[in-house]
This record gives C-alpha cells, sequence and structure tokens, in this order.
C-alpha cells in the first residue's frame, strides 16, 4: 500500500467494538444459564474475535447473526454442550486461546487449541502453570501451542499471583474458577491489567469482587471468585475500542490543524492510560458526554492538532513510559513510539518486554521502521528510546504481519515527507479491517 503524507485530519468516526470486550462477552455468554439468549451490539469486526465466535461455535454453542450489528449467542451454563470434533482454531489470537484454555480445563473432555504461525510461537506456559495447579492436565510442546487441554471438573480453587501483568492470564484462571468449588482468587502482584472479564461476569450475575490488599509489602488488587455461579442472559452493548481509536488520535494530534472527533469511545480506567501520555506531552484532547453503559465507561473523544508541535507539560519524566503505566498502554506502545518521534525531548519506553512476544517482536519492528523513516532510535532489551522533534522522510515500510505495525506505521507515513510504502497492510484485518477506509475518510490532503 502506497501512502502519501497528509495536510489535515478532519472528521469524525466510530471505531468497531471494543476487540478485548467482544471476546469475552461472547464467551461469558455462552456460559449463561441454558436457554437464556444474549444479544451483543457492536461486537468486534475483527478476524480475532470472529475466531472466538468459530471456536464456541464448535463446542455446541449456538450463535448467529442478528439484525443490524446485533449477535445472539445462547448460553448453555457453564458446562459446555460438547467435546470438538477437531482442533480449536484460534487463528492469530492470544486472547481466544488463553482465555478458552481456562474455560475447557473445567469442562468433562478433552480438548486441544492450536492456530497460525505466529500463535503457535507465543508463551503459553504463564496460563498452564495456574491450570495445572488447579487440576487440569494441559499438555504442549515447549510451553507453545499446540495445547491439549484435559479438563476436570470440579477443578480447584487456587489463590494465584500472576507472575506477569497479564489480563488474559487473569481471566484464563476466573474463567477455570466458575467450575471450581469455593473462591478463586487471583492476585495482580505486578499491577492490575484491564478488568473487563470482571465488570462482565458481575453484569452476567456472578459474585466477582477486587479489593486492594498487602501482598509482600505493598498493596495489590485481590480479583475473587466465589462459586457456585449461575450466569444470567444479558443484552450487551460494546463500547468502541480505545486501543482503535488510538491511531486516529495520535494522527490528529501530530497534524496541525486536524480536528477529529472519535464517537462511542470505551474509557475504561484500566484502559485510558494512553489518552493520559497525549496530554502530559501536550496534546489537545477533550472528553465529553461521559456515561455507564453495560458496565463500561463510554464517550467522546476529541483531539485537535496543534501547531507548534508538541512538548511536554509536566516537568517530571514527562518523557519516560514504564512502571505500572506500561500495563495499561501495552497496546497503544507501537502508535506512542511514532508520537515520540514529534515530541520535543522524544520519548524513552521501558519495562515493556512483554512486546516482544507479541504477534511479532513490536521493540524490533518500531525499531527497524523507524530508523526507515529516519528518525534516531536506541534499542533496549525491554523498550526503546525515540529522539523526538524528526523531520520523517517516506520510506519502505513492514508491518512484519502485526496489525498494529501495520497501523503505526501508516501514521507514521502520514507525517512523513513523501510517499511510503507499507508491506503487509492486510494485516490490520485482525483487529480493525475498516481501519484504511476510515482513515481516508478523514485525511485531507
Amino acid at each position: 500500500m502506497r501512502i502519501q503524507p497528509a495536510r489535515r485530519l478532519r472528521g469524525r468516526v466510530r471505531v468497531p467494538g471494543d476487540k478485548s470486550i467482544s471476546h469475552r462477552a461472547a464467551i461469558i455468554a455462552a456460559l449463561a444459564a441454558t436457554g437464556g439468549r444474549s444479544r451483543l451490539t457492536n461486537y468486534a469486526t475483527s478476524a480475532d474475535c470472529a475466531a472466538t465466535l468459530a471456536c464456541l461455535g464448535a463446542l455446541g454453542v449456538p450463535v448467529r447473526r442478528a439484525a443490524g450489528d446485533a449477535l445472539e449467542i445462547e448460553g448453555s451454563g457453564v458446562r459446555l454442550p460438547h467435546a470438538p470434533r477437531a482442533p480449536l482454531d484460534c487463528g492469530n489470537s492470544g486472547t481466544t486461546m488463553r482465555l478458552l484454555a481456562g474455560l475447557l480445563a473445567g469442562q468433562p473432555f478433552t480438548s486441544t487449541l492450536t492456530g497460525d504461525a505466529s500463535l503457535r510461537s507465543r508463551p503459553m506456559r504463564r496460563i498452564v502453570e495456574p491450570l495445572v495447579l488447579m487440576g487440569a492436565r494441559v499438555m504442549s510442546e515447549g510451553g507453545r501451542a499446540p495445547l491439549r487441554v484435559e479438563g476436570r471438573t470440579p477443578l480447584n480453587a487456587i489463590r494465584y499471583a500472576l507472575p506477569v501483568a497479564s489480563a488474559q492470564v487473569k481471566s484464563c484462571v476466573l474463567l477455570a474458577g466458575l467450575n471450581a468449588g469455593g473462591r478463586t482468587e487471583v492476585v495482580e502482584a505486578r499491577g492490575a491489567t484491564r478488568d473487563h472479564t470482571e465488570r462482565l461476569l458481575a453484569l452476567f450475575g456472578a459474585d466477582v469482587r477486587t479489593e486492594l490488599k498487602d501482598y509482600e509489602g505493598r498493596p495489590a488488587p485481590f480479583v475473587s471468585l466465589e462459586t457456585p455461579v449461575s450466569l444470567r442472559a444479558r443484552d450487551c452493548n460494546i463500547a468502541g475500542d480505545i486501543s482503535s481509536a488510538a491511531f486516529f488520535a495520535v494522527a490528529a494530534a501530530l497534524v496541525p490543524g486536524s480536528d477529529v472527533t472519535l464517537a462511542e469511545v470505551g474509557l475504561n480506567p484500566t484502559r485510558t492510560g494512553m489518552l493520559d501520555v497525549l496530554r502530559r506531552l501536550g496534546a489537545d484532547v477533550s472528553v465529553t458526554g461521559e456515561r455507564t453503559e453495560s458496565g463500561e465507561e463510554i464517550g467522546e473523544l476529541r483531539v485537535r492538532g496543534r501547531d507548534g508541535g508538541l512538548a511536554p507539560v509536566s516537568a517530571t519524566n514527562a518523557n519516560v513510559l514504564g512502571g505500572e503505566l506500561i500495563a495499561n498502554v501495552i497496546d497503544e506502545l507501537p502508535i506512542l513510539c511514532v508520537l515520540g518521534t514529534q515530541v520535543e525531548g522524544g520519548l524513552e519506553i521501558r519495562d515493556a518486554g512483554e512486546l516482544r512476544v507479541k504477534e511479532t517482536d513490536r521493540i524490533a519492528a518500531m525499531v527497524k521502521n523507524l530508523r526507515a523513516l529516519g528518525a534516531e532510535v536506541e534499542e533496549y532489551a525491554d523498550g526503546l528510546g525515540v529522539r523526538g522533534r524528526t523531520r520523517l522522510r517516506g520510506a519502505r515500510l513492514e508491518s512484519f504481519g502485526d496489525h498494529r505495525i501495520a497501523m503505526a506505521c501508516a501514521v507514521a507515513a502520514l507525517i512523513a515527507e513523501g510517499e511510503s510504502e507499507l508491506e503487509g497492510a492486510e494485516a490490520v484485518a485482525v483487529s480493525f479491517p475498516e481501519f484504511f477506509t476510515m482513515l481516508e475518510s478523514v485525511t485531507e490532503r
């Protein structure tokens, strides 16, 4: 794909439903009491979320498309209708594999979870460990997929301290806990992560609570789930994906004269770190129409491009991202790297080693692409440093088959001088198939 620089971005867009919420809403709706039918609106259009629906269908869960963008899922209770007749193909979706592994661990049958080459290279030992502690038998080659899950019912209820800050591992354990006896507890020992699973479980009727308690001398969230539980079918409107909105927000912030409104965006506090970063680096960001819908905060974002570029508004480490903030902005880090090339003082990202084991090594991918554009970048084991206020030039860029790298590079191309060529642009379909059409609708050249 060839991309020309933008003169400015103007308009209003509504990004697709949140990918993280969509996965979880579909899975939890499938576990509602037998005969209960949940209606999900604004379900994500991504290939990842389609993989979750396909896997649920293979497990006997009735799923059908309704009028408009609605999806109807008929619950069968926390015990699924039947074992899959073939390995469950999770495609490129780590969320699908990790969450379903938790659910399948408490079923009275054996399942196999597999995916594409990228997914089969990603770490799965982090979910194998707690599931084995709960009594399931999970087999893999070197801690990678395919995963063979021999379920057990009931599972053991455990307290598990997360060794890495991971909402997917937390969700895996909580979903397994639905088929365990007593209280399952997850300690977010490395910092709080997105809490969509807890919110949805509560919305559907589970007794799930989060309390701040002492853990090894410092406060940490303890998330508990009590069983037995009978989930109730619910209608759920899924908020717009703030991680998808981030690409438009950063593009508008970087191009002077831009004015972009993003409608119906999710504003869950565990996901809005990106907005905090934009503001502290001098971007003009406003939020209006805040409300709560289906257990999630939602509102409208407006981002305008300032003349004269971006400069930090805080003197205290404004140009350094690290620590517990990283879990809150993990999906937005590739586009924040692009932002850093245009901020006075640049941007340093630390404590982000998790980026090395995403769909690709996102640190190495962004370093290579930003250098191709003419940016000065230093690579670290756990992040990177970008020298800011750099005049980028058009270049040949690579997505490495990673949707977020592709979208970040597309935004970088909008602020570069001359034409850029993006190889592997089709990777955006994993999370945001409408991305280029929407981007073009607000771009003026």
